[in-house]
C-alpha cells in the first residue's frame, strides 16, 4: 500500500493555507473535512492517476 502524500491547499472562506494528507491508494474521492483555521466544511474533489499525481479541488460547501 502507498503511502500517504501531502499537499498545501487554501481554504476556501478564509484563505489560510494549510496542508492535508492525500490516499493514493483510492482513485477518485470526494469528502468533507473542517478548515484546520476557521472551521467551515470544505469539499475536497481528489482524483489519483495511474502514475500516481494527483489533482485535488476544494470548494465551499455551498458552491
Amino acid at each position: 500500500m502507498p503511502a500517504l502524500d501531502s499537499m498545501v491547499i487554501q481554504c476556501p472562506y478564509c484563505w489560510e493555507a494549510q496542508e492535508i494528507a492525500i490516499d493514493p491508494s483510492v482513485p477518485e474521492q470526494e469528502y468533507v473535512e473542517d478548515c484546520q483555521v476557521c472551521c467551515r466544511p470544505i469539499v475536497f474533489t481528489v482524483t489519483v492517476d495511474d502514475d500516481l499525481t494527483f489533482r485535488v479541488d476544494v470548494r465551499a460547501e455551498n458552491d
